[in-house]
């Protein structure tokens, strides 16, 4: 006799509508432009969205983004959002997933993405581990969470390359937000997002030393190749600074774009 299994997780009402709270936002202060796509059997999961991250609007960003191609992912982000009292309520009761960086809880967020992905759900996660700090933004050195559970679920891996936030909000927020909001409001520069093919994983063995760092750098060098496509006309380094975002090169990617995702 068959042994009975939990129906596919599906996205809360509440997450829907912020999603459509989202892309009502990003249409005040932005022109979102979505490229790219999605097959249509992945689009509920299981499935791993993996995006570079350059700026506290991002969330705002790949929200919309998801909502336009038909997709309600829950998002994999810092526990402290978790821990404030509204915010965390409302992340929890839309079904997102806390990873408590730097404790011993943080192996905990993989298990529980691994989880959430076999259940039948999409986890849009930054590979990269924090907000970017290489010299030209460019995506950095991931860390191995997103192959790793790339390897735990056997789900596919779809790049989400993303350009132009920055241009909303500044690294610093909370400080300087009300002056880049109305610049936004007046300017209302281009937002690209490009959904990429997915990364070929194959060939990695998971039990073989290395293969996570492997299958990490091919995310990464998917997510620079969808990017070089959204800005080529700012390969060495944007055009719009912010001076509240500091520079790292401790973890600067080798950059091989190849040709466009």
């Amino acid at each position: 006799m068959d042994t009975p299994t939990d129906p596919p997780w599906r996205a809360p009402r509440l997450w829907r509508f912020l999603q459509l709270v989202a892309r009502g936002l990003v249409a005040l202060m932005a022109r979102l432009r979505v490229t790219g796509d999605v097959p249509e059997h992945l689009r509920d999961g299981p499935l791993i969205l993996a995006a570079n991250h350059i700026s506290p609007f991002d969330p705002v960003v790949l929200a919309a983004a998801c909502q336009i191609r038909g997709i309600a992912p829950r998002i994999m982000a810092t526990g402290g959002l978790f821990r404030t009292p509204f915010v965390g309520a409302v992340m929890r009761r839309s079904g997102h997933l806390r990873v408590d960086r730097r404790t011993a809880e943080v192996g905990h967020a993989l298990s529980a993405a691994a989880d959430a992905v076999t259940g039948g759900a999409v986890v849009l996660l930054y590979p990269e581990g924090r907000m970017g700090l290489d010299p030209g933004m460019w995506p950095e050195r991931g860390k191995t969470g997103a192959a790793r559970l790339a390897y735990a679920s056997g789900a596919t891996v779809v790049p989400v390359a993303q350009w132009g936030a920055h241009e909303v909000l500044p690294y610093g927020t909370p400080r300087g937000l009300l002056p880049a909001v109305g610049r936004a409001l007046v300017r209302r520069p281009v937002i690209r997002v490009h959904f990429g093919e997915p990364v070929d994983l194959d060939g990695l063995h998971p039990a073989v030393p290395g293969a996570a760092r492997r299958g990490t750098d091919r995310i990464i060098d998917a997510l620079t190749a969808g990017l070089a496509a959204l800005r080529p006309d700012e390969p060495d380094g944007p055009r719009h600074r912010d001076p509240s975002r500091p520079i790292d090169t401790t973890r600067v990617h080798r950059r091989n774009p190849g040709p466009p995702a």
